[in-house]
């Protein structure tokens, strides 16, 4: 199985060890799952792990070592989906979103795992047909936690 984390995701995972992905990273760790990423996602991780976190911030040393980390973890798509296939992806509200949908679509993932609420609207409409599809399924860290159990 194949899936695309975004940003946030990414965080939960480098950043804050959030429990709340414990399964994703335990099914990864055994090979259950691959975990891809395209270089426009990846720049914008590192972009944002120089963010400040509350009253936290990664300095140089941390920003590379969660980099690193994510490197090691990931299959890289360096290949973009064909334009074609790209235009009939739905088009997420937030344009600065649009990029997750592609990366998952290039990489031919099952999942596009998200907090994002604009990309779970996505997903809310795809149920209720009405909008195009995505060829994968989005959904949050529990969405994907009651589907590998069932």
């Amino acid at each position: 199985m194949r899936l695309v984390l975004d940003t946030n995701i990414w965080l939960d995972w480098l950043v804050f060890q959030d429990t709340g992905i414990a399964h994703i990273r335990q099914l990864q760790g055994a090979r259950h799952l691959e975990i891809c990423i395209d270089a426009v996602c990846e720049a914008e991780l590192v972009r944002v792990l120089g963010y400040p976190f509350g009253k936290r911030q990664l300095n140089g040393t941390e920003q590379a070592a969660a980099i690193a980390r994510c490197r090691r973890i990931v299959t890289r798509v360096d290949a973009a989906a064909p334009a074609g296939d790209r235009a009939r992806l739905p088009a997420c509200r937030d344009p600065d979103d649009q990029k997750f949908l592609e990366a998952a679509l290039a990489a031919r993932a099952d999942w596009l795992i998200t907090k994002d609420r604009a990309l779970l609207d996505l997903a809310r409409k795809r149920t209720r047909n009405m909008q195009r599809p995505a060829p994968f399924k989005i959904g949050t860290p529990d969405d994907f936690e009651d589907f590998a159990i069932a």
